[in-house]
């Protein structure tokens, strides 16, 4: 197994229809608690396990969690509820909980979703999207150039290949460009090519925009909503996040994922909380 797929891996609670176990791995945190895309993903493979089974629809086509409660190292449990089943798309919910030191069930994540079969996607495309124009990999930055403070509390770099655009690292240097962007070239690290699942962690992989306004710290998601729009070819993944409204103490931040064939493969939105 690759590391993403063991940091994301779920098992079938024998006897109990739709509840799924799992362990966190501390090496994917990031700030105060495990990554929101990669539970994003953990979730994501539970509910394609159960909606592939009962409705033949294994793979995310629009995925919203909302993020309850920070997560933290050590096992996990997924409970999974298919909602609908139709011809195109199958619905389904399903909630990630951890047990508290008193004992009690904490929810973590909440999870409504529709998936389909990606291989049968219509290939009439009519967008007027353009990939980024991003410099060659080998001018990129590396994420060691993340202020230190930042790389201390972000393991899950050390899962990542990821390349930064020169022109949105000034923040690493105390001169962030205000224009609150941050965009670059993803891979994982051992080696483990793109696939559905994968987007869904990748649409939170990058440092948070708001490095590129000034603003260090913990940006926790209050709300991530992630659409895959077709199975990623092998290779690079070019990755863009930007905002363009922080108010009120939270900040939007788009995404948009391109494969190695310059197609648009997923688009996402989340909603996070402004660095104190």
């Amino acid at each position: 197994m690759t590391e993403f797929e063991q940091g994301t891996a779920v098992v079938r609670r024998a006897g109990v229809p739709g509840v799924y176990d799992a362990e966190l791995d501390a090496s994917w945190r990031i700030g105060g608690g495990i990554n929101g895309g990669l539970l994003l993903s953990l979730v994501g493979r539970a509910l394609g396990d159960h909606l592939g089974e009962a409705g033949g629809h294994p793979q995310p086509v629009s995925v919203s969690g909302y993020y309850v409660s920070p997560s933290r190292p050590g096992p996990a449990e997924v409970h999974v509820e298919q909602i609908r089943s139709g011809r195109t798309l199958s619905t389904g919910a399903a909630t990630l909980r951890q047990t508290a030191d008193d004992g009690s069930s904490v929810e973590r994540l909440r999870v409504l979703a529709s998936y389909g079969d990606l291989a049968r996607a219509d290939e009439d495309v009519r967008t007027s999207a353009k990939p980024p124009q991003l410099p060659p990999i080998e001018q990129c930055v590396g994420t060691d150039a993340a202020p230190p403070q930042f790389l201390a509390s972000a393991e899950l770099l050390q899962r990542l290949d990821l390349r930064l655009d020169p022109a949105y690292v000034g923040w690493a240097l105390g001169k962030p460009s205000g224009e609150g962007r941050i965009q670059g070239w993803l891979r994982m690290a051992d080696g483990h090519e793109p696939d559905p699942l994968l987007l869904l962690f990748a649409v939170d992989a990058l440092p948070p925009v708001t490095f590129d306004l000034g603003l260090f710290g913990w940006t926790p998601t209050v709300e991530l909503t992630v659409h895959v729009r077709a199975v990623p070819a092998p290779g690079w993944l070019r990755v863009v996040h930007s905002t363009r409204n922080l108010a009120g103490g939270f900040l939007e931040e788009d995404c948009e994922i391109w494969d190695s064939n310059d197609r648009l493969v997923a688009q996402s939105r989340q909603l996070a909380v402004v660095p104190r």
